[in-house]
């Protein structure tokens, strides 16, 4: 019965939390509405869910998350200092990285994740989903950016989402 009225949990108390987080007031009507909205929009959108997402241990996001966040803030100070100094010292390049995530979701966080930290953008994801196009703005090594893509943010995606081929 609690599986057919919260198909997404996860997605509901999220939801819940955003709602409250948005229209900053925690009163008993923005509770009772937000958990209204938890619990419609999954119902409704439950139809557009083609594979609902499988996760193993996924309390491993929250510090994968956290390690986000940081990498976000660093790039930003890096791409500042980079861009406020000499335009001659940046080498923008295109770099492949081999992908070994195959789980659509886990694809998604990846390109988003390396879009959104500054100085990186996904160009482009191959038609077989094995290898990702990133533009760099500044790449010193290319070999040395690809492994820490993959142990930075492939590798934790790895230990949460099942992605066997």
């Amino acid at each position: 019965m609690i599986a057919r009225c919260l198909p997404h949990p996860w997605l509901s108390l999220t939801l819940l939390l955003v709602w409250l987080l948005l229209v900053n007031d925690f009163s008993a009507g923005q509770w009772l509405l937000g958990a209204l909205l938890g619990v419609l929009i999954p119902l409704l959108s439950r139809v557009l869910w083609i594979n609902p997402p499988r996760t193993r241990q996924p309390w491993r996001l929250l510090p994968f998350f956290l390690r986000v966040l940081g990498d976000i803030v660093i790039a930003n100070l890096q791409v500042s200092r980079r861009i406020l100094g000499s335009m001659d010292d940046l080498q923008p390049a295109f770099v492949e990285v081999p992908l070994e995530v195959h789980d659509e979701l886990a694809l998604t966080l990846l390109t988003s994740i390396v879009s959104l930290t500054p100085g990186t953008v996904s160009a482009d994801l191959s038609d077989d989903r094995r290898r990702l196009l990133l533009h760099c703005l500044n790449v010193q090594d290319s070999a040395a950016l690809v492994a820490e893509i993959k142990a930075r943010y492939e590798a934790p995606l790895l230990e949460v989402f099942p992605c066997s081929a």
